[in-house]
């Protein structure tokens, strides 16, 4: 194993629902879609290339939704590493239509969920999902429709595992008492906290915590940013002391970066290498709360 492979794991794993190891820090592939996060990519081939390297590099936990593109991210993943390894999980994410760059809705009538799964299956190439979000709660339908569906595709054996995306605390135990509800996907990273209620109860109930925008779309990770000195200090990138921040906060938070260069790629899993200090941890916090 190389030096880049241990550094994927260096982190540890958390094992989703109780019966699915994954690497703490993934891999999420919003990215890789084309300008806005729409459509194609401007380089397809080298989108295919930076999937197959997040892999080759130890990481086991890929994160997608139907709304990337639409389906252009799922085509990747299926181009880039089917037929799968055993042991790869790929989660994605249904219920935000997408019919413009900057136009997402909900759409939770069971009918639709249904159908966005199956899709879902046939452009991944999956038999089974290994984890289904549903990506936001639609507030024009029942919660119990929404989380009954996908218990349902679950007993068909189509969902292995059940998440939700940017969620309350209160949202998050009502979908608990319709069906076990394994992971949670929010907004949530230095710069911006407001989901760290959800993210204790998370810990608390053995949960994943999949922070999305790790890295504040990017204003954690740039040169003179509010990480910037204590990224001399700490000899590691921005980006890196970002991500470390997010896997020292708590044991079952699993940070998806996204990119679609290798250079930045490699540069955010060596981050799990990065062991920080409980004063490193104090630091970089205040940093970012005095940056504003």
């Amino acid at each position: 194993m190389t030096t880049q492979s241990t550094a994927a794991s260096a982190s540890g794993t958390f094992t989703l629902g109780g019966d699915l190891p994954v690497t703490r820090l993934g891999y999420g592939t919003l990215q890789l879609t084309g300008e806005g996060s729409w459509g194609d990519p401007r380089d397809p081939e080298e989108a295919v290339r930076v999937i197959r390297h997040a892999v080759e590099l130890g990481v086991n936990f890929i994160d997608t939704a139907d709304a990337y593109g639409p389906f252009v991210t799922d085509l990747l993943i299926k181009k880039a590493l089917h037929p799968y390894r055993d042991g790869l999980v790929i989660a994605t994410k249904v219920g935000l239509s997408r019919p413009g760059p900057n136009d997402w809705r909900p759409v939770g009538r069971p009918e639709y969920l249904r159908q966005q799964v199956e899709l879902s299956l046939r452009f991944l190439g999956l038999e089974r999902i290994d984890l289904l979000q549903l990506h936001r709660i639609d507030a024009q339908v029942p919660l119990e429709e929404q989380i009954g569906e996908l218990a349902k595709l679950q007993q068909e054996g189509k969902i292995r595992h059940i998440g939700l995306s940017e969620v309350s605390v209160e949202e998050l135990k009502a979908a608990g008492k319709i069906a076990k509800i394994v992971a949670v996907q929010n907004l949530y990273n230095l710069a911006k906290r407001d989901s760290e209620q959800v993210l204790e109860y998370a810990q608390a109930n053995q949960i994943a915590f999949i922070p999305f925008f790790p890295l504040a779309t990017g204003e954690l990770a740039r040169d003179g940013g509010p990480l910037s000195e204590l990224s001399a200090r700490l000899e590691a990138k921005p980006a890196q002391l970002a991500l470390a921040w997010l896997l020292k906060r708590s044991p079952n938070v699993l940070p998806i970066p996204g990119t679609s260069s290798i250079a930045h790629l490699e540069e955010n899993i060596a981050a799990a290498a990065i062991q920080l200090s409980d004063e490193d941890f104090n630091l970089l916090s205040n940093a970012v709360n005095t940056a504003g």
